[in-house]
């Protein structure tokens, strides 16, 4: 892992184009992005015990563009499998969502199962990656599992940060366990100590009224830290299931091979039926891309809520300073490209341009007064300077010729 972590361009573009979403339910905070026409049902992403809402980015930028909505949200603070099913039932329900696909990885994909399980109706499919079916296996290798909620903030993020493989990897994997790791330092220590709970809190997935047909599961097959004898059972539950296996990717291939894993969840979509809306991509007005309006914004810190609000704002009204007004004649001159310094007259006015080009022309309209003062002014000066030169040379030449006489 890189000693300096610096967020990607397409990280940066991302936060400032899909607003950042944070509203109380209950006890319960959550925080999330909601991207993509509304009229589409959405495919919602649930992170692992590394991840947060953020680690989705480049699934939700891709398929938003070609007309899916994707939400992608933070686990909250619950504490039992039971309270995780009734918590996310009532998020659906303020976000005003029946229908869903969930898409989940490691502890994410779990849990996408768990709820599957438990509220059949609103689970239209799953795709599944690096997931598992039952907690006994992590629960028996954390022996102080009993009292991870009362464990200091840096030995959580230490035990958590031990499962990520360390040593040389491939760039591209290099720089996902960069980025996740940047997001692990951003949970605090009940959010990671909730979410190791329900990694070894005792439970396992029961039979699903899914049919296999619309469950995807995703692989690595270089490595993962969930080990490979899970795996297996994971897919032996679902013979029938879609394989979708990917080379390489590690732990984190929606990030790694972001490319991949979104053309297999575009397949998935497309199979279950869910018809994307590229028509809406562009004509979606402001108030209506996916996800609540700016009023259930909320959170603990103002600022943090207020940068969000601003988050969705078009970035040319972001980037560009307000132009002067100015006449239509001038307005055409200034869309033409310009090689060299130009000096055009405009209706009895001369407009100097200055650093022309297409970087940046700055326009300086003066009146012919002001022009001819100028000129006159620069004539004296000239003439002045020339004089006194003349006078110092006649000066010197002088001196010389008396000291040798």
């Amino acid at each position: 892992m890189k000693g300096v972590f610096s967020a990607p361009g397409d990280y940066i573009y991302f936060k400032s184009q899909v607003p950042l979403h944070k509203i109380p339910i209950g006890t319960k905070q959550w925080r999330y992005y909601d991207f993509g026409p509304k009229v589409v049902p959405p495919l919602i992403c649930l992170p692992g015990t590394f991840g947060t809402a953020d680690v989705y980015y480049k699934q939700i930028m891709s398929l938003s563009m070609k007309g899916y909505r994707v939400i992608s949200v933070d686990i909250p603070r619950v504490w039992n499998h039971s309270e995780w099913i009734q918590a996310f039932e009532k998020f659906l329900d303020a976000i005003d969502v029946h229908h869903i696909h969930l898409y989940g990885t490691s502890l994410g994909g779990f849990l996408a199962q768990l709820f599957a399980q438990h509220r059949p109706r609103r689970v239209r499919s799953l795709v599944l990656s690096n997931s598992f079916l039952e907690t006994r296996n992590f629960s028996a290798a954390m022996s102080w599992a009993s009292i991870v909620s009362w464990t200091p903030s840096f030995l959580l993020k230490r035990y958590v940060l031990t499962g990520i493989r360390d040593g040389p990897h491939e760039p591209f994997i290099a720089d996902s366990v960069d980025f996740v790791v940047s997001q692990v330092e951003t949970l605090s220590r009940e959010d990671l100590a909730s979410r190791l709970t329900l990694t070894t809190d005792d439970a396992s997935v029961g039979p699903l009224l899914l049919s296999d047909s619309f469950i995807t599961i995703m692989d690595t097959n270089d490595y993962c830290a969930i080990p490979q004898q899970l795996r297996d059972q994971l897919n032996e539950k679902y013979p029938e299931a879609r394989r979708a296996f990917l080379k390489t990717g590690g732990d984190f291939p929606f990030l790694s091979r972001p490319d991949e894993v979104n053309l297999h969840l575009q397949l998935h979509l497309r199979c279950v039926g869910v018809e994307a809306r590229p028509d809406l991509v562009r004509s979606i007005p402001k108030g209506d891309i996916g996800g609540s309006s700016s009023k259930e914004n909320g959170g603990d810190d103002p600022d943090e809520s207020r940068k969000d609000e601003e988050g969705p704002q078009n970035p040319s009204t972001q980037s560009q300073l307000p132009h002067t007004p100015e006449s239509s004649e001038s307005n055409k001159l200034d869309n033409q490209p310009l090689d060299s310094s130009e000096n055009c007259q405009l209706g009895g006015e001369f407009t100097l341009h200055f650093f022309t080009g297409d970087f940046a022309k700055t326009q300086h309209v003066m009146p012919p007064e002001t022009y001819l003062h100028f000129t006159w002014e620069y004539i004296v000066h000239f003439s002045l300077l020339h004089s006194i030169s003349s006078l110092y040379v006649i000066v010197n030449y002088s001196l010389g010729f008396r000291q040798v006489v």
